[in-house]
């Protein structure tokens, strides 16, 4: 994996941004793009159940939904 790469997105109206590696940004967007979900909408659901930083959190969304797709 490379380093992280800063990413712009929109929560409650107000931008911030989100330092993912770039596997892990790409996988998020597909994992949205499956879901038929827009991406600030999907962050947005991370953001208000969070207990860690933000970047963490989707991290572990990641995590989550692959495993979940792992055993189906």
């Amino acid at each position: 994996m490379r380093g992280n790469t800063k990413h712009s997105v929109m929560i409650a109206g107000h931008r911030t941004s989100v330092s993912l590696e770039p596997e892990f940004w790409r996988e998020f967007v597909s994992i949205c793009h499956d879901e038929g979900i827009a991406l600030g909408k999907k962050v947005e659901e991370i953001d208000s159940r969070r207990t860690e930083n933000l970047s963490s959190a989707i991290r572990l969304f990641i995590l989550g939904e692959l495993r979940a797709r792992l055993a189906r």
